[in-house]
């Protein structure tokens, strides 16, 4: 598993020692797409004292940035983007929005408190895994598919996606794309015959999950 995505966009609000830290975290699929979403928050939070940033795109490459945007270096964006780091979490973007409440917390206060902030947003999100899938096609005779299609709708390791009738049943079957193989095997014990997968048309499917959130 590469990581996790967030499950929806989310804002969470945390109050310390008077002043707010609103947190806002966003899918971005690209560093643009994540820089355009930190100019619009801070477009739309203009009268903040701060609006801090860090974003994580991609696996591999990955593109990793953070910013301060005027707290003491290192005690904002760096803490930001270690908490995406440890929650394993990317093609997402952060902005806690600060409006100070006329109490100083420190260089450790603000450190532990801008973490905290994208850590409870992230909770607040939930997270998802993205699951590579593939679509592939059984061709069966038409005489006997109503009993084929009987079995396959009884397991459980793939999907019977759709089923088009010609001069034979086209049978679409939907799975990640890593149980392939494990599909081949079980179609071939269960049908009695040598079956062979074709490649499929690919697409990704999103799973919510509970990792742990330590």
């Amino acid at each position: 598993m590469e990581g996790y995505i967030i499950t929806h966009p989310v804002q969470h609000e945390l109050v310390v020692e008077k002043s707010r830290f609103l947190c806002t975290l966003r899918r971005a699929v690209t560093e643009a797409e994540a820089q355009a979403s930190i100019r619009e928050l801070k477009k739309e939070y203009w009268d903040a004292t701060h609006n801090c940033s860090a974003y994580i795109i991609g696996t591999s490459p990955r593109a990793e940035r953070s910013n301060d945007d005027g707290e003491p270096s290192g005690t904002a964006g760096s803490p930001m983007l270690e908490v995406l780091r440890q929650k394993k979490i990317y093609n997402v973007v952060a902005v806690v929005t600060r409006y100070f409440g006329g109490i100083k917390l420190g260089a450790g206060g603000l450190t532990r408190t801008y973490a905290r902030s994208v850590s409870e947003a992230v909770q607040a999100a939930g997270l998802s895994v993205v699951i590579p899938m593939a679509r592939y096609t059984l061709s069966w005779p038409l005489d006997d598919v109503g009993r084929v299609l009987n079995q396959l709708y009884r397991q459980s390791l793939f999907t019977v996606a759709d089923v088009h009738y010609g001069n034979v049943a086209a049978i679409f079957l939907e799975m990640p794309a890593a149980d392939k193989v494990a599909a081949e095997q079980w179609l071939t014990e269960t049908l009695s015959r040598k079956i062979d997968l074709g490649e499929g048309a690919a697409f990704q499917a999103e799973q919510v999950v509970v990792p742990p959130l330590s």
